[in-house]
């Protein structure tokens, strides 16, 4: 174990303090790529009312931006594990348009996969909490959420709609953080390296592998082929052990505390600014991300909307065994099985609620 308490000191551990996301992240479409994307949507709707399924690099080409979509790969592997396109027009497509050529750009980063038991490849991350008779989840409510990172490899965020103030999305440098325990509490980044079980989602556990909570410890850190990997879910991990999967120990508890402390404080945080038609793309292996409380409008068409999407890329390495209990890939083709034809296009998804 000792060997992996050196400080990991690549490109992706950086400070929110100490760098600026419009010089080091900003990632600006020319002209060119817009009229490609524009050509791509129109060679796409030429073939009848596609699901988002059959978007693919054959029926949404992308010659010159497929190639910098590889380029951007790299970056959220090797570099700063983060990018923010910029350049889409949110006035200039309907919102179903820009769910289909959000999947096309998706499809050209890599395999766009399922988000939960749901099966949907397309999320909505949107205020419903007062629409619905049912607890929601945190990315479904206006509430702040704590700095976590997400499934599989990559995470990415399309913005429809801006929120009334707030919301602010947060992101931070698991490398970052994990240099500063090793310096100074080697001994709790030992604790996130042997790790702690973790609690998932009923439904997302039911429909999947039907293990609610992971068999072995997650490493919350850990190295795997030479790379530095960190998957964190501290508020799974305190739900596993409120549930008498493992008793925590202080230490274990302290060492969550500091990770999460770190995580949020304005010397390790990112705070970015996703305008409408902005495409967040983040590697979960590398970033925590989060987001400030918001407020809303009433209205159901002008409400903080953003656009999510899961990406796997093909060439990078699994993740170890000791980490792929969370979100296990064994678990996609399941939740694939209890999606329904067009169910994530934007104009449905705020069907299901007007009149409420």
């Amino acid at each position: 174990m000792q060997h992996d308490l050196l400080p990991v000191n690549c490109r992706a551990a950086w400070k929110g303090s100490e760098i600026n996301y419009m010089h080091d992240g900003l990632v600006q479409l020319s002209t060119t790529e817009l009229n490609e994307i524009d050509a791509a949507l129109a060679a796409l709707k030429r073939l009848g009312e596609v699901d988002l399924p059959a978007i693919n690099r054959d029926s949404f080409p992308l010659p010159q931006l497929g190639t910098r979509l590889k380029e951007i790969a790299d970056e959220l592997r090797f570099g700063r594990g983060f990018v923010l396109i910029r350049g889409l027009q949110r006035s200039h497509y309907e919102i179903d348009d820009l769910a289909r050529i959000y999947c096309g750009i998706g499809m050209h980063l890599g395999q766009v996969i399922p988000q939960s038991g749901d099966g949907e490849l397309l999320g909505h991350v949107m205020n419903i909490s007062d629409l619905v008779d049912e607890p929601v989840r945190g990315y479904r409510s206006d509430q702040a959420m704590n700095m976590h990172s997400d499934g599989h490899d990559v995470v990415g965020l399309l913005c429809l709609t801006e929120a009334k103030a707030g919301g602010t999305s947060c992101i931070s440098s698991a490398a970052a953080i994990h240099d500063r325990m090793v310096s100074e509490r080697p001994d709790l980044a030992a604790e996130l390296y042997a790790g702690m079980k973790i609690a998932r989602m009923s439904k997302d556990a039911e429909r999947g592998n039907g293990l609610q909570i992971t068999p072995a410890p997650v490493s919350l850190f850990t190295r795997h082929q030479g790379e530095f990997m960190a998957c964190i879910h501290a508020a799974m991990v305190r739900d596993a052990a409120s549930q008498g999967a493992f008793e925590m120990t202080a230490k274990q508890s302290e060492a969550l505390d500091l990770l999460c402390e770190l995580a949020a404080s304005p010397e390790f945080v990112l705070d970015m600014s996703i305008s409408e038609g902005d495409i967040q793309f983040l590697n979960n292996r590398l970033i925590l991300h989060g987001r400030t409380r918001y407020q809303d409008h009433k209205d159901l068409a002008r409400r903080r909307h953003l656009m999510r999407l899961w990406v796997n890329i093909p060439g990078w390495p699994e993740r170890p065994a000791n980490q792929q209990d969370v979100f296990a890939r064994e678990d996609l083709p399941h939740w694939a099985a209890h999606r329904t034809p067009f169910m994530e296009f934007p104009s449905r998804y705020l069907e299901q609620f007007e009149g409420r």
